[in-house]
């Protein structure tokens, strides 16, 4: 790629530390504010279900990933420069990242199904197949393409021009972890202004338990970053589809009987849920063998793959 990783355009230290920032600022406000007034413009549009869900969601993108672009354009350069590519690369990079993933889950849960962690319910293929269909689209905009776009793109590309990988890296997945906690923030002060009740304001969002969710979220920013990396031709859209492979398994795995997702499983133990930074670790570590390869998966040579990143 150039622009961003030509030397003309590496920023200083304190440019590219509030680059990245601002990149995770972004996120935390469009993720925020988009929550909060997505349900009062679905309540006074008289939209419910799928649609009202859709709301927050456009919400959250049109926000964020626009003012990347601009930020981009008026320093000359592009939404490529921070990992996307052409029309097909973009969904080549996409499907790789989650196939990768869904791979991985599927040998790790199926270990612990092996071994009695997991019982499976029933599949209901329909009810299934809407719901990933359904959930897909929300999650690709509510946070897929948002976060990925701000952090492991905008971010993560500003820090690795002067910091290196291992900079890019760390400063990248310690922003992950604090922007939900903005969002919170963001979301109690917007609440109240839409007439809505405002949520609990904490590192995790919903009130969940901040040190598990945090454990969590490393894991899942380890995965991300090294989709990231994986490949060189539209990398970014490789975090993209591990981001949504993730979250979908996830949420049918584990939440599928409060999601109507038509599939689920039922857990010996709570502890069971530690198979999912455990599959997380393993895509990663998949991801990150296939960076080594000699040839890159889409037909491009190592040394092209390695200029890339």
């Amino acid at each position: 790629m150039t622009g961003l990783a030509s030397r003309a355009c590496v920023p200083t230290r304190f440019g590219a530390l509030g680059r990245a920032l601002g990149g995770a600022l972004l996120m935390g406000v469009a993720l925020g504010s988009g929550t909060e007034l997505g349900p009062a413009v679905a309540d006074v549009l008289g939209l419910t279900g799928f649609a009202a869900r859709m709301i927050p969601a456009l919400l959250v993108s049109a926000v964020a990933v626009p003012l990347v672009g601009w930020a981009l354009r008026r320093r000359g350069g592009s939404l490529e420069d921070i990992g996307f590519g052409g029309a097909g690369a973009n969904v080549r990079a996409l499907l790789f990242g989650a196939g990768v993933t869904l791979a991985a889950a599927v040998l790790v849960l199926g270990a612990g199904t092996a071994a009695g962690m997991l019982r499976w319910t029933r599949p209901d293929l329909f009810a299934l197949t809407g719901y990933v269909v359904a959930n897909g689209a929300v999650a690709l905009l509510l946070e897929a393409l948002p976060e990925e776009t701000t952090l492991r793109g905008y971010a993560w590309t500003s820090l690795r021009g002067r910091f290196g990988g291992l900079g890019a890296a760390l400063g990248t997945t310690a922003l992950f972890l604090v922007t939900p906690g903005v969002s919170t923030v963001v979301g109690a002060g917007v609440a109240p202004l839409v007439g809505r009740e405002a949520g609990p304001v904490g590192l995790a969002p919903g009130g969940q338990e901040p040190v598990g969710y945090l454990i969590l979220l490393t894991a899942f920013g380890v995965l991300l970053l090294a989709a990231r990396t994986a490949t060189g031709r539209a990398p970014l859209c490789a975090a993209i589809g591990a981001h949504l492979a993730f979250l979908t398994v996830n949420r049918v795995v584990f939440e599928g009987d409060r999601r109507d997702a038509g599939w689920y499983a039922e857990l010996s133990s709570p502890g069971v849920e530690l198979l999912v930074p455990v599959y997380a670790l393993v895509a990663a570590a998949g991801f990150a063998l296939w960076r080594r390869r000699a040839v890159e998966p889409f037909g491009q040579g190592a040394v092209s793959a390695r200029a890339g990143r």
